[in-house]
């Protein structure tokens, strides 16, 4: 009888650690270079939050509420999406589950990138490039109107250990993980990864149209 019950909490524990590792588990994404970001979104605007409450989206497959937190904002600038204002966005209830938590006193401005939903909302998680528009550098802010659009056919490739190299012509190295161990480095703040005349794809500094200041000093 001991054993059997020795038993049943040892299953109930090896359930429970599973359960948690589930969840830590439940959000997982790679970390993206604004550029990535901002090709992979439907949707990228400035904005303010100003307010937030959980808000109920359906049911599931066994009938139980579904809860989203939706965010009242303020939009600022659409630099991609559709044809009209985003006044709300919407994440999920949790970070477990991927959700955002923002601040909405509506003095911060934050850069959002997200997916449209069928129904036409835009949804944003923690995997999307979220920040603080304060905390972006000039270069980001202006690539975001002149540079980055003109580099989403190429592809950035994350480096997550040395030696890492390229397996195409069309792909850009990012470094700062192995250099700067961040993912906020020198690449993600100041660089595009643009496409040359030839189709091959390589680093520029700046925001200005490219001239010799790709990082092999070719002309694009």
């Amino acid at each position: 009888m001991t054993w059997t019950v020795s038993s049943c909490y040892i299953t109930l524990a090896l359930l429970f650690l599973w359960r948690v590792e589930e969840i830590a588990e439940a959000c997982s994404c790679s970390p993206a270079h604004p550029q990535q970001a901002f090709c992979n979104a439907d949707v990228v605007i400035r904005a303010k939050v100003i307010a937030g409450n959980e808000v109920d989206s359906g049911n599931d497959v066994y009938g139980n509420p579904i809860k989203r937190i939706k965010y009242d904002i303020k939009q600022i600038k659409m630099f991609k999406g559709p044809n009209r204002d985003i006044d709300a966005i919407f994440t999920a209830p949790s970070s477990a589950m991927c959700g955002m938590t923002l601040e909405t006193n509506g003095k911060k401005e934050y850069l959002f990138t997200g997916k449209l939903e069928t129904d036409g909302t835009m949804h944003v998680t923690l995997c999307d490039f979220i920040e603080s528009w304060e905390a972006l550098s000039a270069t980001q802010k202006k690539s975001l109107t002149q540079r980055y659009d003109m580099g989403c056919d190429c592809k950035i490739t994350r480096c997550t250990s040395i030696p890492c190299m390229i397996s195409a012509p069309e792909e850009c190295l990012w470094t700062d993980w192995v250099i700067e161990k961040s993912i906020s480095g020198p690449q993600a703040k100041h660089f595009s990864c643009i496409k040359r005349s030839d189709g091959s794809c390589a680093w520029y500094r700046g925001s200005a149209p490219p001239k010799k200041e790709f990082m092999d000093i070719e002309e694009p």
